[in-house]
């Protein structure tokens, strides 16, 4: 893509931040969307939440970027909390959909985050973008949250779901608590380790993203996952030997269903995600491997 206007929503959180580091290093304009009175031209007003935003603000974008939510994994899913994470993504999502679909020229694209966890509990079965969604809280927060960008899709707009696995980063996200335990010498498996984790590398999570937004002829949903998931406990060795401390200690499934609650069951779930339409665009990863995701993270 030549120097654009892009909008981004998320553009604090891991991988909004890193996005946007990518984008002005390339001399693209970024205009970020925030919750507080906008402190100049580059900001727009927003509460994905109550599902408003300033169209205005969008006019003359190229591109239109949605990694807005409240973390999965920031706090017990408590009902109220799991109402939070409906609302931030799926309201958010709605709000900036319409006023995509509204403007006289809307932009190109339209990238949207999503997650595997729309694919449920998977076990050993490889799954790609062809599969159903699962059943439980995720699968079917994200079936809905992909369903609320309709009125970009219906509008003409390319519209791009990124189903984003775990990211390996240092700065959040899963692995930004894995590292600090793991350095300290308290890292282990979970669970029985058997479970598939389906990884990305931070820097092909973005690498991805860009792709996607330069890729004219690209649309629906990508998994945005490294080609080859590993099981916890293979992943567990991994970050022992990366980090060259000992991973002795194990959290028993029991253990982690009462301190998470409802959310162990994303932890000790397993889903075999691969990105067969990603790689099939042509895209090409950095750090196709786990041990070569940590090393970089």
């Amino acid at each position: 893509m030549e120097r654009a206007r892009i909008a981004v929503a998320g553009a604090s959180g891991l991988i909004g931040s890193a996005l946007v580091r990518s984008l002005t290093a390339d001399g693209h304009e970024v205009v970020r969307l925030v919750r507080r009175a906008p402190r100049g031209t580059e900001e727009v007003r927003w509460d994905p939440e109550r599902g408003q935003v300033d169209p205005a603000g969008l006019a003359g974008c190229d591109a239109v970027v949605n990694l807005a939510g409240a973390g999965v994994g920031d706090q017990r899913w408590t009902e109220a909390y799991k109402r939070r994470i409906h609302d931030s993504r799926v309201h958010g999502t709605a709000a900036l959909a319409r006023a995509v679909a509204a403007l006289d020229e809307p932009p190109r694209v339209f990238v949207n985050g999503s997650a595997i966890g729309i694919y449920g509990e998977t076990g050993e079965r490889v799954v790609d973008e062809s599969a159903p969604a699962g059943h439980g809280f995720l699968p079917e927060l994200c079936v809905e949250w992909e369903a609320a960008a309709d009125p970009a899709r219906e509008a003409g707009v390319r519209t791009v779901f990124t189903r984003t696995g775990l990211v390996v980063a240092r700065g959040g996200g899963a692995w930004g608590r894995l590292f600090p335990l793991f350095a300290a010498g308290l890292g282990g498996r979970m669970g029985d380790g058997r479970q598939y984790w389906s990884f990305i590398a931070l820097h092909d999570e973005i690498a991805a993203i860009r792709h996607l937004l330069d890729r004219e002829d690209l649309s629906g949903p990508f998994n945005l996952t490294a080609p080859e998931p590993r099981t916890n406990r293979e992943i567990t060795a991994v970050m022992a030997r990366v980090m060259r401390r000992p991973a002795l200690f194990r959290v028993p499934a029991p253990v982690l269903r009462a301190v998470l609650g409802e959310m162990a069951g994303d932890v000790l779930g397993s889903a075999r995600v691969v990105p067969r339409r990603l790689l099939e665009s042509g895209f090409t990863f950095a750090f196709p491997g786990i041990e070569d995701a940590v090393r970089a993270a």
